[in-house]
Parts: C-alpha cells; structure tokens; sequence
C-alpha cells in the first residue's frame, strides 16, 4: 500500500534544508516560495467569499454544482454532484463508470491534497493482457471495445473518501440533481448527438444495452433535441446515495462483471476486484514557478510532474519578453520554447512514469530545479532539437514506452464560499470508454492506458506496463495554482488524452507570464509539442508564428482544432472569482 506522505505544520522547520534538496530550490527559494512547497502545505484563507462558483463542461452539471453550494455545500459536495450529471448528459467523456484524480485545497489548514480515483486492472491478468497469440500487442481499437480494457472504477469511491474529510452535506443529498434529470430526462447536446453519431459506425450499436439506450428502434442515432431519461442510471444513484461503494458490491458490481465478460473478446474483472478496489489519498505535487506554487497530482498521474517540469524548464527563459503586447498575442520564440521544453517533458514522463506502487518513479527528481535547468539548457532559439530523448534525473532507465492516450475525458474546477478549492479532472478514457454500458453508465476502457509491449525492443521492462491490481499511466493534470504567500491564484485543468498535458501549461503560461484573464488563457490557441511533431491550431495562430516554427526545423501537424475542454477559476484581487469555461466544447462558468 503506498504510504501516507503528509507531514504536519510542526516538522515544516526541521524539514526544510531537506526539502530544498528534494526539490532543487536554490537558496534564493525561501524568500519568494514558501518552504512547505514539498509539504503541500500553503496558506489558510484570509478572507473567502461569501459565494463560490462552478465552471463544468455541462450547463446541467454546473448548475448541479451550483444548487449544492447554494445548499451549504463544500466544494466536494459540488463536485459529487456535478460527476453524477456527467455521467448522465456527458458519458462520451467521463461517468461513475470510471476514474478521476482530484487536487483540493482546504482554506481552513491551508493543506492541499491529492485524491486518486484510477482504475485498477484485475488480479488475474499479468503483462501480456494485449499481447496476441503471436506474442505481438493487439491492434488498439480491438483492445479497446473488449472486456480486457476495463478496470475497476474508482471516482464514486474517491469522491467517498473526499466527502468523508470535507463534505458539509450528507452524502446522498449530492446525487437529488443527477436522479432527478435521469428521472425526468434531458435535452440531448449537439456534442452528444454528433459523438453518438460518430461511434454508431464502430462499436456503440454491439452492445443491446448501449444500443438501445444511444439509438431509436430503427438504429438511427440520438439527435440533438431528442429528449433522453435513464431510469437505470436513477437506480444506480439512489444505490449509490445509500452506499459510495454501491459499485463496488452487491448487484451493480455484477452487472458491471456481467458486461465485462460478454462476448466479443470478454474480460476477467472479477466481483473479488472490485471488492477490493481502494481509493487513494496523498499530498499533492509542488514546486514553484517564478512567485507562484502549483501543485497537481502524483503518479500514476503523469500530468502532475509533466506539467511542471515544462514549466520548471521555462522558469530558465524571460518568458514575459516572448508575448507581442501590440497583438496581444506569444511570440514566435515563446511557441518556439514552450515546444522544446514540451518535448523533453513528454520524453521523460514517457519513461519513467507508471503506478508507484509497483514500479520506482523518480518524482521529485524529474522536477527538480537543477534537473530542469540542464534540460533548458539544451533549448537553441534558432533551432529545433532533434530525436529529443529522456534525460536521466535519477540515474537510472526504465524500458522505453510510448504508450497513446485517446483524447476523451472531461474537466471542473470549483471553489465554495469558505475558499475550499476542487479541480478534477474525470475520464472513462476513450469515445464512450469501452463502448458498454451497465447500471445505465459507460464502462471504462482504462487498461489500454497501460503500454500494450511489456519491454521495450531491447528487452527492458517498460515501467508502464500491465500487471495485476496495477494502475494504469494517466495524462490528467488537475492543478490549482497557488500566490507566493501561499493563497489561492487559480485552478485550472482540461481532458484531450496526452494533449492534457499541453492545455494545461498552456494556460499556467497565459495567466502567469502573459497576463492573460481565464477566458483568455482558455482561447489561446492549443499547442502540443510530443514525439518529434507539434500539432496546433492552425485557426488560432499568425501565418508567420506557424512558417517560422518550420524554418526552425520543427515538423507542424496543422488541425482545424484541437478539442480541449479547459476550465479555469482565477480569484482577483477584491476576493471575487472569475470563470473561463472552454467554446471548443459545451463549458459553462457559473457562481452562486
């Protein structure tokens, strides 16, 4: 079991020197960072205000979470309720079927956690569960609309745990919203409808329950307009509203089982796994960057340590001087650095990052400062690098994974009228997971996070690799970002696979260095730098920004979107909030 990694305000003085190391802060550090950035321990709120605000990917999950801080909710109580309605109107992207990290900052002790909500694969598999009789990994798609791919869902039993530290309202009084639209039905998005559409051609019509709850009697899809109850998913909630674990045991865990091992290509997930499944809690991930603390989550989560080691390396450039203030817009040479820097942050998270309960992940060595700025060092701003590897902070390499994610997912960020902060980010993984339903929620397909080879083409076990009760890598990167006294600056997050990892610094370096608000930071056009290629908004950037990448050598993929879904809270100055909430899908920002 992993250990409990918070350390009390009392030891923060005689960790300190200890601290620095672990980090690599220089001795500057302490007079502009507080010392407990290691800890996860930042500031009390001075002055919270009197109202929160929600900023979801759903108008009905918004106002779900609204209704629950207006009802003397925490934001954790918000966050239950607004997963409950996702599941409902968003199941493309994210359900109680699935998992979630989740950062949350508590005003009252200043502490900042880390709750992990990802599945777990079954005991019975080991690490060549997508490799076929030929000893040679499955094809992806196979893989991923089989039974193999899902694993135990975590997020209602991560939510549990949360509650039970942070909740103000009895737990069942979360889910009244998402039973109540199950019950009576909801208006079908266009984002649905036109999802439903698009895997009616691959494999959402196989399952009869899936069918007949995505598709009319005569196979046509759902529409937008189309209204759409789920009584089974209302049962599933009261289930759920008596019993967190509700999936975990009893006849929804069978239904669950009963999916899983349907034909074609059936899985082992067990009633013994799901049993079994716990939820954990750690401190957050954090280190600083120029006045401010961000923190994310820890490993299996990739998105902690890889967004902050894209930022630790930019802390080495004036990235200020990279923004064109006539246009309002980054220069070529910010794009130019936020690439490189990108580039070698994926190749490290690529390697080294997997389930730490089975596997070394040198956390703190990835980001530490020194580390970083050897890494930046590397950066030439008249050239791109080439054939861009993983560095060695930890003198030590694990086999080589390149392992893809699929851009689903989806992203809240809330804050209630005591300053308690949530950002999540919450997954089923692919388009509609696995493609099945059970208890009138999608299945996850998770498992295929892990990398499909056991060993890289050498031999090497790759870290990331399949194996039983194992965690699966994941790209979520739900940060909450922090002033350099400690109180709360903003959260911000988004889904879209590996790409997450992107959106979310992308959005750090608009707010911090560019001076961007949150609507701004979340319109900017999206930018991903990752194996040798940058793929970008061609819509959102200047011709010449885009010639000039490749006049440095850098190979530019142009897309006429990328689908980000980023979800920002800022506090201003006066203790007021403002929301960014993403056009690229249906986001809102909502206060009480």
């Amino acid at each position: 079991m992993r250990r409990n990694l918070f350390l009390t305000a009392s030891i923060f003085t005689g960790l300190t020197l200890a601290i620095l190391a672990v980090t690599g802060c220089q001795k500057s550090t302490p007079d502009k960072i507080p010392v407990s950035v290691a800890t996860a321990q930042m500031a009390p709120a001075a002055d919270p205000h009197e109202k929160g605000m929600v900023v979801a990917a759903n108008p009905h999950a918004a106002q779900a979470g609204i209704e629950a801080l207006r009802a003397g909710g925490s934001a954790v109580d918000a966050a239950i309720a607004v997963q409950t309605v996702l599941s409902l109107v968003e199941p493309q992207s994210s359900g109680v079927g699935g998992g979630a990290f989740m950062v949350f900052y508590d005003a009252a002790t200043g502490k900042v956690s880390a709750y992990n909500g990802r599945e777990t694969a079954p005991a019975a598999i080991d690490e060549t569960l997508f490799l076929g009789e030929d000893g040679k990994p499955r094809g992806r798609f196979e893989n991923i609309i089989s039974g193999k791919s899902t694993g135990a869902p975590g997020v209602m039993a991560m939510l549990g745990m949360a509650h039970k530290d942070y909740g103000k309202l009895a737990w069942a009084d979360n889910f009244s919203a998402g039973i109540k639209l199950a019950e009576n039905g909801f208006k079908v998005s266009p984002r649905m409808a036109s999802l439903v559409e698009l895997a009616g051609g691959f494999a959402l019509k196989v399952q009869p329950a899936a069918r007949e709850y995505f598709f009319h009697e005569d196979g046509s899809p759902l529409v937008a307009g189309d209204i759409r109850d789920n009584k089974l998913y209302a049962e599933t909630l009261r289930a759920l509203a008596k019993n967190p674990r509700a999936l975990n045991e009893g006849s929804i865990a069978e239904a669950i089982v009963a999916a899983v091992r349907e034909e074609p290509r059936p899985g082992v997930l067990s009633l013994a796994d799901l049993a079994a499944y716990q939820p954990q809690k750690t401190e957050a991930l954090c280190s600083p960057y120029r006045d401010y603390i961000l923190c994310g989550a820890m490993p299996p989560s990739s998105g902690g340590v890889a967004v902050q080691s894209i930022m630790g390396q930019l802390a080495n450039f004036d990235m200020k001087a990279f923004f064109d203030v006539e246009k309002g817009a980054p220069t070529l040479q910010g794009w130019h650095v936020f690439a490189e820097a990108s580039e070698m942050a994926y190749a490290d998270r690529d390697l080294f990052v997997g389930d730490p309960d089975f596997v070394k992940v040198p956390t703190r060595a990835m980001i530490g400062q020194d580390y970083l700025k050897s890494r930046a060092a590397k950066i030439s701003m008249d050239k791109s690098l080439k054939d861009v590897q993983a560095g060695n902070p930890a003198n030590y390499k694990p086999g080589k994974d390149a392992t893809p994610d699929v851009p689903g997912t989806s992203h809240f960020s809330i804050v209630d009228k005591w300053g308690n902060v949530v950002s999540m980010t919450t997954t089923v993984e692919s388009l509609f997971g696995s493609e099945r339903m059970a208890g009138g929620f999608m299945l996850n397909n998770q498992l295929t996070d892990f990398s499909a080879a056991p060993r890289d083409a050498e031999g090497n076990l790759i870290a990331n690799r399949p194996g039983p009760r194992k965690r699966p890598r994941s790209s979520m990167a739900p940060h909450i970002v922090f002033n350099k006294d400690g109180s709360f600056a903003f959260a911000t997050g988004s889904p879209g696979g590996s790409s997450i990892i992107a959106y979310t610094a992308k959005t750090i370096i608009a707010m911090i260095d560019w001076d961007m608000n949150p609507q701004q930071a979340v319109e900017l056009a999206n930018f991903i730098s990752r194996n040798g290629s940058i793929r970008l908004e061609e819509a959102g950037l200047d011709t010449a920004i885009i010639t000039g990448l490749e006049a440095k050598g850098h190979k530019v993929i142009r897309s006429k979107g990328e689908i980000s879904g980023i979800h920002i809270i800022r506090r201003n100055a006066d203790g007021s909030y403002e929301g960014g909430a993403d056009p690229r899908r249906e986001g809102v920002a909502k206060s009480e």
